[in-house]
Order: structure tokens, then sequence, then C-alpha cells
């Protein structure tokens, strides 16, 4: 996972700094599109994790339908009743989407291609509008829809708000292009109309470009018309005016010449970049919870075994065979297997570590241990909690370096074991380690006898 992982990464890199355009290749959608077959495929990813993943799993199907396509997704974002839905509409030519003058006209995503721009693969996504009342949903929606698109045309029919300025910070933090426009431009005069713009270039300054704030007319307002007959009698009648989107039109159908493929290109390997981090920590959470309850099953072995075993040293032999087989268990966990020998060999490098930072730990083991001969396991009784407890806790602490030294690709890094024992050491809290085992100790020690 991690190698085509860096790939996709690079491959994003290297398009957002203009160095690229995205390669024709024989392979449909380009070297991005086979990265994200490749996350599609790969096996190994677990199907618990598949599962619980399933909705991210299918938006990376829909970027790789759209990158074999050749299509760029536009989010037409912004306030409830600000004209996202006809400004769709006007730029596609024909009614696609539901336009209403209640507030919450849209409540599902809905998409239409760009009439148009069919030749570049402009996909228009209408979108609900933010901010509506008991809309929290929705406003959530949207900004899945604008995180997930290439392109966001955020509209605005007047000075942003504070809640509109915080929404277009949010959509620029998701590194997707933006456009602001400016609708209902022709209820205003030129003067205040340039003046509009100009106050959204500053609100806009640093996330969207002096170029890319628009003024347009989706759905301007009926002209009065006043006509006067031969007799001087005047007749009023309105007359429909058609949408002028024209420059927000030619904007988009350049930018999806220029850059349509890149930014579908970059924008579906920066989702993937996410997911996959996503997988990988979804991937090492279940494994951190299945190593834990293996390191816990040998705990009690351990401790249990050290406890009742009679024979002097005998139970320290015993110890090490379990902490031997418990690190070949969490090699399989790790999805890197060791043999009894490698398991044996790395028990002994943190042994070592151990009993040079906690002599004193081993040498109550020792000293329990002997008391076992001297008293012919009639002290058994005395010494089971106190020995198991610290059996417990040695196999907590062997587990937990074992896992350090397979999650870090069975090696210990630059600073060597010493240091990865002793950080493991300092991270547990012994004394509730130690109390947790004597407490299930001699529940079962009650429960044997």
């Amino acid at each position: 996972m991690a190698a085509w992982r860096e790939r996709l990464r690079g491959l994003a890199g290297r398009f957002r700094r203009g160095g690229d355009a995205v390669p024709a290749t024989d392979q449909r959608g380009g070297p991005v599109a086979a990265s994200l077959r490749d996350l599609l495929a790969d096996p190994s990813i677990p199907a618990d994790v598949r599962e619980s993943m399933a909705s991210d799993f299918q938006r990376v199907e829909r970027m790789l339908d759209r990158l074999e396509n050749e299509e760029l997704h536009v989010a037409v974002f912004g306030r409830v009743s600000a004209g996202k839905s006809a400004l769709g509409n006007a730029l596609l030519g024909r009614d696609a989407f539901a336009v209403g003058v209640l507030h919450g006209t849209t409540t599902e995503a809905d998409a239409a291609r760009l009439d148009e721009a069919a030749s570049a693969g402009l996909v228009l996504i209408d979108t609900p509008g933010i901010n509506e009342l008991g809309g929290e949903a929705r406003e959530k929606l949207a900004f899945e829809v604008a995180e997930v698109s290439d392109l966001v045309v955020f509209v605005a029919d007047g000075d942003l708000t504070r809640d509109e300025r915080d929404a277009l910070r949010t959509l620029a933090a998701t590194r997707r292009p933006l456009l602001l426009v400016l609708n209902k431009a022709d209820r205003y005069g030129d003067e205040e109309r340039d003046g509009l713009l100009a106050r959204l270039r500053e609100h806009a300054a640093g996330l969207v470009g002096a170029e890319d704030v628009i003024a347009v007319a989706a759905r301007p307002s009926p002209r009065d018309v006043v006509e006067v007959d031969a007799t001087g009698r005047e007749r009023r009648s309105s007359e429909a005016r058609v949408p002028d989107v024209s420059a927000l039109r030619a904007r988009l159908l350049a930018i999806a010449d220029r850059e349509g493929k890149a930014l579908s290109a970059i924008n579906a390997g920066l989702f993937a970049g996410r997911l996959t981090d996503q997988v990988s920590e979804r991937i090492a959470a279940t494994r951190r919870e299945v190593a834990g309850g293996v390191i816990r099953q040998y705990c009690i072995a351990k401790a249990v075994a050290v406890a009742l075993n009679p024979v002097p040293v005998a139970d320290l032999l015993l110890a090490g065979g379990l902490d031997a087989a418990m690190v070949v268990q969490l090699g399989r966990v790790y999805g890197l297997p060791l043999t009894r020998s490698e398991s044996g060999r790395l028990v002994a490098v943190i042994t070592t570590q151990l009993a040079a930072l906690m002599g004193a730990v081993w040498g109550v083991q020792l000293v329990a241990s002997a008391l076992k001969g001297i008293s012919g396991g009639l002290s058994v009784v005395v010494t089971a909690a106190a020995q198991g407890a610290l059996g417990w806790y040695a196999t907590v602490l062997i587990g937990r370096a074992a896992e350090h030294y397979l999650v870090s690709g069975k090696s210990w890094g630059e600073h060597g074991a010493k240091r990865a024992v002793a950080g493991i050491v300092a991270s547990l809290d012994r004394d509730s380690i130690l109390r947790e085992a004597r407490e299930e100790i001699l529940r079962r020690l009650k429960t044997s006898r």
C-alpha cells in the first residue's frame, strides 16, 4: 500500500507545481487512475475495514469513472436563495435543477453535464444551501460534495456575510480552485456593482484570484416596457431578459480546456491519499486491538503458570517459552512472520534491555522462585500473587516492545533497542498494571482452589 501511495502523492505534487499535464496513456485515465484501481483492488485491506469505509471506496470508484470519462466536476455552492440552481440552469441553457422561492429547494446534490462544454467534460453539481435554519445535514452534504469536486463556484448575491466568509475559508482549505460569483448583478447600477465586486475581492484575497471574482445575472428580473399607441395611451408590460452568464461560462471552459485533466487527477489523488491514510490508521488500530488481546492472553497464561509452578527456576524457563510464543503470534498479527528462533532472539534482546533498566524487578522474580524451592511449594500462596503480577508486567513490556519492533518493520529505529525499550517502560503505568494483574491472579487462584 505504501509504495503506490507515494507514487500517487508524487504525481499530485508534480501537477500542483505545474510541471506536467496529466500524460495521455493507453490506460484509461492515466497514472492516477491506475493508482486508484490499485487502491480499490488492494488485497492487503481487510474485509472489515473495507466494509466500514464502503462509502469512501464508492467515492473512489466515482472519481475513477470521472478520470476515465475525462470529466471535470464543478460544485455550485452558496447561501440559501443566492441563486445556485438558477445559475446552473443558466449555464446549461435548460431547467436541469429545481428553482423555488422557498428556502431549501435543493435538498440533495444533483448533477448535470454542461451541454455547451460536452467536449470538455464539465459537469455541474448543484448543492443544498448553507445556513438554512435546521439544515445542518444539508450543509454537511454541501461540504462533502465540494470536497470531492474538482472546482467550486461560490455564489453570493451581495456582500459576504460572516458565515459566508467562514464557508469560503473552509472551502479554500480543501485546496479546490474557487470562483466567487456575484449573482443577481442586474439589481445594481454599474457603480454599485463595481463596488460590490471590489468588496468581494477584498474578502477573497488570498483565497480567490481577482480574475475569478465574476458578476452574473442567472435569472434577471423582467424589464418593464412602456408602449404608447397612436392615440397617446400608454400600455405597460414586462419583458423577460436573457440570463447573463457568459463571463462565467467562458472562465469555466478556459479552466476545463487548460487544466481540467490535471485538476481531476490532483483532486482524485488528494482524496485517495487521505483515504489511504485513514485505511492505514484503521488497519493499525485493528492490529493494535488484536495485539492487545494476544498480549493479555499471554499475560494471564504466564502469570498463572508462574504463580502456580512449585519447581524453582522452571517457572522462569516456562515464562521465557511463553514470551517467545507470544512474539510469534504478534508477528502474524502485523503480517511479519517470525520463526521460533527469531522470536527467541528478539525476546532475548528485549529482556536484556529490561534487565539493565529494571534489575530489581527481575531480582524479586528470582527470590520468589527460590522461596518456592526452600519451602517445598508451601509458600506459593504467599508469593504467587506478587510473582505472577511481575510476570504479567514483564509480559506487557515484552509484548509492547516486540510490537514497536514489528510496527517499525522489524527495526528498533535509529536510536536502537535500548532507547526504544526505555520508552516503552516510561510510557506504561506500572502500578495500574500490577494492580490489575494481582486482582486477576487472585481471582483465578480462588477459582482453582
